[in-house]
């Protein structure tokens, strides 16, 4: 390379190449040979003048950008902790062989393990030999998903599905369908841009729709003194909602309660929805897992169509298939009519388009494997009853365990309560006894998940809390 070409080369040639650690001062090399020789001290020093340049001129504003970029993000501040993480996180540390995890929100088998389900394996196995490909699904997701998912929540005969009255998409699991719905509201719903939730909700509830765009509100549900759902308080607090608002419900097994309205009760409040013209929207996250019967667990979302009622509907895969990291879940609205479902739908994948896209493949097939399939389906059933049922043996065990150990407290809310989780009633000191005395780890509202109650430390968590609440 001669003086003259290393003269003519542009800044920004320079730049890189001192950058790739070319030019390293008087080091560059240049070809010697005959009449080139003489150029090389001059070619260096061209350089090195250069590289003088390229550290006055570009390396302070170097420095003036790392000071810049450094100084982006000091206004951030450490956001709070979560919850559940923390509870799992003490436990992990404790060393007692005896402690037990009662925050962890998803299915444990009686040897506290995670469960596979059985017929989810099967699915699995056969998804394989299809030797599918990856491309990527519809913005909605695949018709036959969101058929089936549909239909498990309103039953095979719905009238609304076969008249095509519903916008039904996947989502995200049930947090994702959420936001899709949160979106939606947010942007086309015709009254107040408000949302109440039941008190207490599932703590996602709320960032949920307020990252949406919409407000968020509350009615009275939980009564602290029976561990019961506050019927009248919750009667009271919807006939004063303003007409047109939206009011979320929880279509069984209350989170974080396990507090369930009965279907007299549900009856009532679908009455009230009526005559305030209320729009319901309903989070079904448990479908099956409650009681151990799908159809059963319907019977709010249910009864409240059959009522009359359009509604918003999020359904989630994560529990009653055990599909927590596969992510497979649907947003639903059953309109007036099928040209407002078509409607609705576009909008809806307008959402979804720059929110992600498309969904997930994999649990989706799953589910749709599934219930596609009159065998599986009904081994499917069968393991969901399954896990249903060991939950429900559990809280009855507690119970019992309780009354033999002389509590004089009314421990008959375990019972009462159904699905994954129990609001025990014990307050924050108890609850903090629990972790400290006992390594028993729970969150200070007295939540505790059912799931992580075994045949092997029930026994040992009766004695726990007995001795923080006697």
């Amino acid at each position: 390379m001669s003086l003259r070409t290393v003269k003519q080369l542009p800044n920004m040639a320079v730049n890189v190449m001192l950058m790739h650690g070319l030019l390293r001062g008087g080091s560059f090399s240049v070809v010697e040979s005959g009449a080139l020789r003489s150029e090389k001290m001059a070619c260096s020093k061209a350089l090195q003048r250069s590289s003088a340049v390229l550290l006055r001129n570009v390396l302070p504003a170097q420095g003036q950008l790392a000071v810049r970029a450094s100084s982006w993000w000091s206004g951030v501040q450490m956001g709070p902790p979560d919850v559940i993480l923390g509870v799992t996180e003490a436990y992990k540390r404790d060393t007692n062989p005896k402690k037990i995890n009662l925050g962890v929100g998803a299915y444990r088998d009686d040897n506290g393990k995670p469960f596979v389900l059985p017929s989810v394996k099967k699915a699995e196995k056969r998804l394989a030999e299809k030797q599918l490909d990856h491309e990527y699904s519809p913005i909605g997701g695949t018709a036959e998903f969101c058929k089936h998912s549909i239909l498990l929540a309103l039953g095979d005969s719905s009238e609304h599905v076969a008249n095509g009255l519903n916008a039904t998409v996947q989502g995200i699991s049930g947090t994702g369908a959420l936001r899709i719905g949160g979106a939606f509201l947010s942007s086309f719903f015709p009254g107040p841009k408000d949302i109440y939730l039941p008190t207490p909700s599932w703590g996602n509830h709320g960032p949920i729709f307020r990252h949406s765009g919409l407000n968020v509100k509350s009615y009275r549900y939980y009564d602290p003194s029976t561990c019961g759902f506050d019927f009248a308080g919750a009667l009271e607090d919807l006939s004063k909602i303003p007409e047109k608002s939206v009011v979320l419900l929880h279509a069984c097994a209350h989170n974080p309660t396990g507090v369930d309205p009965k279907p007299e009760q549900w009856a009532e409040m679908s009455t009230i929805f009526k005559k305030r013209n209320l729009f319901p929207f309903f989070d079904m996250a448990y479908q099956g897992f409650a009681s151990g019967d799908v159809d059963k667990d319907a019977l709010a979302v249910r009864a409240f169509l059959r009522d009359g009622h359009q509604i918003a509907l999020a359904q989630s895969f994560a529990k009653n298939m055990g599909l927590y990291g596969e992510r497979a879940g649907a947003f639903s609205l059953v309109t007036g009519s099928k040209d407002e479902a078509d409607r609705t739908m576009s909008q809806i994948k307008i959402i979804i388009r720059p929110m992600y896209s498309n969904p997930p493949i994999n649990g989706a097939r799953l589910v749709s494997e599934i219930l596609g399939d009159k065998q599986l389906r009904q081994e499917w059933l069968g393991d969901v009853k399954l896990m249903a049922d060991r939950i429900i043996s559990v809280r009855s065990t507690l119970r019992n365990n309780l009354k033999e150990l002389g509590s004089s407290r009314n421990w008959s809310h375990i019972t009462d309560q159904i699905g994954m989780f129990c609001f025990t009633g014990m307050n924050q000191q108890q609850c903090e006894r629990l972790s400290k005395e006992f390594s028993v780890y729970l969150t200070k509202d007295g939540r505790i998940s059912m799931a992580g109650v075994t045949s092997k430390n029930v026994a040992y968590l009766a004695e726990a809390i007995h001795a923080v609440t006697k």
